[in-house]
């Protein structure tokens, strides 16, 4: 790119850092972006300001929202007794889109990963400890990924949680294993969550 100009390659650049994102793929962004009016360059320009200036984390179940409160915690008509627990915001919005869970979530912003250096401390356990009375939760799911780190995170939540007496289950059949609940379609998410098992000590 060294006929190409500096500006366009600073964004190339930009573009790059995003997950996923190649060197072609950026270059077909920004070329497309150029033959866009000014009017919808400003556009995007100002909704990528708007979410890093309104959006903030639920102060509740820690997922994505404008206000205190995510739309589903303070929704009067969720079930505040069966609490799904997630990875990331974006597997709120993947369960979500199943139609099929009335309850609400807790994020936990991330899972064990010993190679990251990513333990249970860094994990929002505590703050689910703390829900099962306050909420008066009867089920916690664990809605992490089907791999080692997410099976290792289900495993250890299930046992703070054991002291508590809440029922524990986690998503089973439709998701193979080392699937990622991100990328998975509606129809199986759904036999996944439908399917759940417990993973309490009987």
């Amino acid at each position: 790119m060294k006929s190409t100009p500096p500006s366009i390659q600073r964004l190339v650049r930009e573009f790059n850092k995003l997950p996923g994102i190649g060197s072609k793929t950026s270059e077909r962004f920004v070329f497309h972006l150029l033959r866009q009016p000014k009017e919808e360059i400003e556009a995007l320009a100002n909704r990528l300001l708007e979410i890093k200036e309104n959006v903030q984390l639920c102060h509740h179940c820690y997922t994505f929202a404008e206000e205190d409160l995510c739309s589903i915690c303070a929704d009067s008509t969720r079930d505040k007794r069966m609490v799904c627990v997630v990875a990331e915001p974006k597997d709120v919005m993947a369960f979500e889109n199943t139609d099929q869970f009335s309850g609400t979530y807790h994020v936990l912003g991330g899972v064990i990963n010993a190679s990251i250096g990513i333990g249970p401390q860094h994990l929002r356990v505590d703050e689910l400890v703390a829900r099962i009375s306050a909420d008066s939760v009867t089920e916690v799911i664990i809605g992490t990924n089907p791999d080692m780190e997410g099976e290792t995170t289900a495993l250890y939540i299930a046992q703070q949680l054991e002291p508590t007496g809440v029922v524990v289950t986690k998503i089973a059949r439709g998701l193979p294993t080392g699937a990622n609940i991100e990328f998975a379609d509606e129809s199986t998410l759904g036999n996944a969550l439908a399917g759940r098992r417990s993973i309490t000590k009987e």
